[in-house]
This record gives structure tokens, sequence and C-alpha cells, in this order.
């Protein structure tokens, strides 16, 4: 590569690749310890890069890293050494992991299930099993039965988060790949607790793994809410007797035989409309929409049989209540479950990191959330005085009082109790004045005036500083699909706006100059600009497809006729925001589409 060398640079030897290769493949076979650790330190810091890790797995390097492992009783930094090694070199996609046998797999799961053992350690034999688990099924049968889940919640309860982080991933991994149910994930869900309340600021990859597992926590309840009643099912006309019973026990049910049998049946249609439901001849009609289907008669039994006392206290004070006024319990609850679930059921946050702490504090707390949920249903409608016409109303400013208390993101049950009773009516009145007159003040004819007087200069002044920052440039990261953050590479736009230039950098380098970056594209050669989902980096790497960070992060540039692609994996959203729109600018986007979300910001500025 002597020609891609320019005058004036400065040339830093090296050994070649293979000569490196070479010498720490005899090293650290080497019997005199002192060697082999400086050997395994050097190849753990070299695996990193794809030409050194392809000699030296041309070597069958990787076996003898295995070997070690295998055979090695030492627990120290030359074991962490050893792990980091294998784990870089196999993160090049070279070698399959279906080739590693059973006894190293059985060796990594010691050091996991190991209480006394080096916190760097654990953390690399974590990440490794992770890595067989979500490689194959055979080797995630493999694993399964050498790590329990216990072991794996155990390491939720230290206070190191980095192994915190790599234990919760494994979980997360075990239990996609198993389609497992509850078993378990009680515990697992209620330990996290832990991991909450001693963390003052989660990372992201915590935070998204914390949304993945309330997400299959939740899909535990998703079969009951796409079942309808079946009002041939003798089980399911038992549990709507029982909810019936649990309110007016006393009233009909020790009649005895001489109650007639069409007289019992007008009174259990009396006692059905007291509670609310829309059929009260045959209720199980009430729950032949889905969702939610059965799992609102869950929740209506679970409200009955563990908060007794509030249960009848709902029907009583309805049943005192003038016909119109009452508040329909079974119409409620069905149409609260439905709610709850859209709010806080999977696929609810865009960004996958959006979890509720509360849904960690305890058991079955989906089934607690909606006991809370109806009593402030009953709380809500005797402030609205609200009648049966005013229903969806009502449903409404609920939905509304639950999202706002939600963003609050509480801790536990009870304090998602007092803040949302905190929240009556009349401060859901307050918050839409509120809202409302701020709107209309943005919306005012002087305001629309002077936004059309100032924006053609306002647009013309973004554009100059989104090409300004192009050609200050940015550095990126090259991430691997398990998004492991490699190389540095910069790229930065010619200060003619002609030509995009870009190239590997070292670390420590801010601000490289423009002649040093190697590689270049005419800006008139770029066809597209791909942003999301659709760029072809993200479509070839399903872990990063999987995480919907790295998708708000990734876009593309398509130039060329061989359809040539530039990839990039911003550092954060604020990069995509500035590199994109001037992206944009230069492929000839449409200028006003890349300036109106500054736009908007500064005009609410």
């Amino acid at each position: 590569n002597r020609h891609e060398i320019k005058n004036g640079s400065i040339l830093c030897l090296a050994k070649s690749p293979s000569r490196a290769a070479e010498n720490l493949y005899t090293g650290i076979q080497n019997s005199i310890y002192d060697v082999r650790f400086d050997s395994l330190k050097e190849l753990a810091s070299l695996s990193r890069d794809v030409t050194f890790a392809q000699e030296f797995i041309s070597k069958d390097g990787i076996s003898v890293l295995v070997r070690i492992v295998e055979s090695s009783s030492d627990t120290g930094e030359s074991l962490t050494h050893t792990l980091k090694a294998f784990m870089e070199l196999m993160e090049h996609g070279v070698v399959s992991w279906e080739t590693l046998t059973h006894v190293f797999i059985k060796k990594i799961a010691s050091f996991v299930n190991k209480a006394a053992m080096d916190a760097s350690i654990q953390c690399l034999s974590l990440a490794v099993l992770e890595s067989m688990v979500l490689s194959s099924s055979h080797l995630f049968q493999v694993v399964k039965n050498e790590i329990t889940l216990d072991q794996l919640i155990a390491h939720l309860q230290v206070t190191n988060q980095l192994i915190q982080t790599k234990a919760m991933a494994l979980i997360i991994a075990l239990l996609l790949i198993s389609g497992s149910g509850a078993v378990g994930l009680s515990l697992l869900v209620l330990s996290c607790q832990n991991i909450i309340l001693s963390s003052n600021l989660l990372g992201d990859e915590m935070a998204h793994y914390l949304y993945v597992l309330q997400s299959i926590s939740l899909n535990l309840l998703e079969p009951r809410m796409k079942i309808p009643m079946d009002p041939y099912n003798q089980e399911q006309r038992d549990m709507v007797h029982r909810l019936r019973q649990s309110a007016f026990e006393n009233d009909t049910d020790n009649s005895g035989n001489n109650f007639a049998t069409e007289r019992r049946k007008s009174q259990y249609a009396k006692e059905f409309r007291r509670l609310g439901f829309s059929n009260n001849v045959n209720p199980a009609l009430d729950f032949s929409h889905t969702p939610p289907g059965l799992l609102a008669l869950d929740n209506m039994i679970f409200f009955a049989t563990r908060h007794t006392d509030a249960f009848n206290r709902f029907v009583l004070e309805n049943s005192s209540r003038e016909d119109k006024h009452e508040c329909p319990f079974a119409r409620g609850s069905i149409q609260l479950t439905l709610i709850l679930f859209q709010l806080d059921g999977p696929c609810s946050s865009e960004t996958g990191q959006d979890f509720y702490p509360m849904f960690f504090a305890q058991d079955r707390v989906f089934e607690e959330f909606f006991c809370i949920c109806v009593q402030l249903l009953n709380k809500t409608w005797k402030e609205m005085r609200a009648t049966q016409e005013d229903f969806d109303k009502v449903m409404q400013v609920v939905r509304e009082q639950v999202t706002r208390t939600l963003a609050t993101k509480p801790t536990s049950p009870e304090l998602f109790r007092n803040k949302i009773n905190a929240l009556n009516y009349s401060e859901i009145l307050r918050l839409r004045q509120t809202e409302r007159m701020h709107q209309e003040e943005t919306l005012a004819p002087p305001v629309l005036e002077l936004r059309e007087r100032l924006k053609p200069e306002l647009m013309e002044l973004i554009k100059q500083q989104r090409l300004n920052g192009l050609c200050e440039g940015t550095l990126f990261r090259k991430i691997s699909s398990r998004r492991r953050q490699d190389k540095l590479w910069y790229c930065r736009l010619s200060p003619n706006h002609k030509v995009l230039h870009y190239g590997d950098v070292e670390e420590g380098t801010s601000n490289p100059a423009i002649e040093s970056l190697q590689e270049k594209i005419p800006v008139a050669d770029i066809k597209s600009l791909m942003t999301g989902k659709d760029c072809p980096h993200v479509k070839e790497k399903s872990a990063l497809k999987q995480n919907r960070e790295v998708l708000d992060l990734a876009f593309s540039i398509l130039y060329d006729a061989e359809d040539c692609s530039l990839n990039f994996i911003a550092p954060s959203k604020y990069e995509v925001c500035n590199v994109v729109p001037g992206l944009c600018l230069c492929v000839g986007v449409c200028s006003d589409c890349v300036c109106v979300v500054t736009v908007s910001v500064c005009w609410e500025v």
C-alpha cells in the first residue's frame, strides 16, 4: 500500500498481521506464564482488527483458545484476556458457534454459576453464552440445560451494572428463543425492581431490555384478550355468575328450591343490569368482542375477589343512584381493559426503551393496575355527574388521566394511585384550558403573519447552518451486528459543497484535515438518501434491526450506477438531525421538507 501514503505523512511501522498472528499463536502456547500472559493480552487487543483476526483464525487459533479455557484452572486476569480475545475473534463471523464443544460451554457456564468470580470474567462469560443462544437452537438447548433462570436472576441483585446488563441480555435472549410462559417470570420481574431503584441513571441497553421484559410479561395476557366468551362453556358461565354472587350473594342465592325458575332468571337479569352489563339476559354476549375478550372478565373477577370491599362499595354506590346516573361496572371494565392494554401493551413504545417502573414492583401488576383504574372510573363518573349518554366522554377523561399519570413514571402501584387520584376532573379541565390557550396564542393572526415574514430568511439561515455543519464534519463509529463499537471514521463535505470526503481515523482525532481522508464521493454521483429500516446495513444485520434505538440512528447514501452505499450509524439523534438535512440539501431533496422540523422548533423559541 506504498502508493496510498502521501508525501509528508508520518509513517508508523508495525508487524504485518500474518507475522503478528504467527508470533501470538506461538506465544499463547508458551510454557512460561509471563510470555503466555503478555501474548494473550496483546491478542485481546489486536483481535478487533478483521485482517489480523482472519490470519489468526486461519492458524486454528480459536481451537487453541478453546483448549486454554477448557484446561485452565486460572480464574484471574489471564482468563479475562483469553475470553476477550475469543469473543472478539468470534464477533467477526468467520467461525461458526456450532463448532464449540460441550466441555467448553460447560466451562463457560461454570464461570457464570460461581458466586465468587471476577466481575470481568463473568461479564465476558455472559456475553459468550448470549451469542451462543442467539446463534442456533441447538446451542440454546445446551446453554438452557447448564444455566437456570434462578442463577441468572441472582446476577441482577449485584451492584455491578455491567454484570446486570449482561445477565439481563442473556435472560432476554433465553426468553425470546424459548417463548416460555410464566414459569419464573414473576420472580424475574420483581428482581428488576432492584435494578430500577439502585440506579439513578439506567443505560440505554438496560432500558431496552426492561422494555422487552415488560412486553414479554404483558404478552402472557394477550391470549385471553383474543378469546371471546363461549356462552356454552360452563366454566366461563360460572365465572360470570361468581361475579354476580360476589355482589348480590345475600339477595337471591339462599332462596331454595321454591324459587321458580322464571322468577330466578328475572332476578338474575336485574342483578346483571345493576352490575352494568349491556346484555343483562345473556351477559356472555358482553364478552364476545375481541379485544378485550376474556381478559376483561379475568380483571373483574380479580377485583371482586382481591379487593372485595372496594368492589362492594362500587356496586352499592351505583345501586343507590338513579338509573341514568349509574356507572356501569361491567361495560366500564370491558372498555377500561382495552384502554389499559393499548397504553401498556407490546409495541406501545416506538423507541423500545419506554418501560414503566411500576410494572416491576409486584406480582400481577396489570390486574392491580386495573383495580386502581376501575375505582378511578367510578370517582371520575361522580365528579362529572355523568349519565349513560356520557359514557364515551368519561372514558376519554379516564384515558387522559391514566396517560398523564403514566408519563410521570411512578415506581409503584401505590404511588400511581396517589398521583392519579390527585389528577381529578377539575385538574384535567384546567390542564386542557392551559394547553388550549397556549395553542391559541401560537395560532393568533399576528403570530402567523410574523412567521410568514421571517420564514424565508430563517430557512436560508438554517440551510447555511446545515451545510456548514457538513463542512466541519462528524465523527462516526463502525458498529457490528451486536452493537459493538469498533473503528472510528470521519466524514465531511468539501468547502465548495461538491465532494464528500471520508476515511478511518485514529482514536483521539477531533477534526482531521480534509486531505487526510482517503475516500471521496462526488455529490453529483449521490442518487438518494435512506434512513431507518430501509438502510442496507440495517437489513443485513438482524441484531441491528431488532434495536429500535439503532434504527433511529441509521442512514445511508446510495451513489453511482452500481448502487454502492455509504452507511452511517450516528452517535446520537442530535447528529442525525444535523447531518441528514444537510445531505438532503446536497442531494437535492425538497429543502422545505428538510427545514420544516427545525423551523417549528425555532417558532416555539
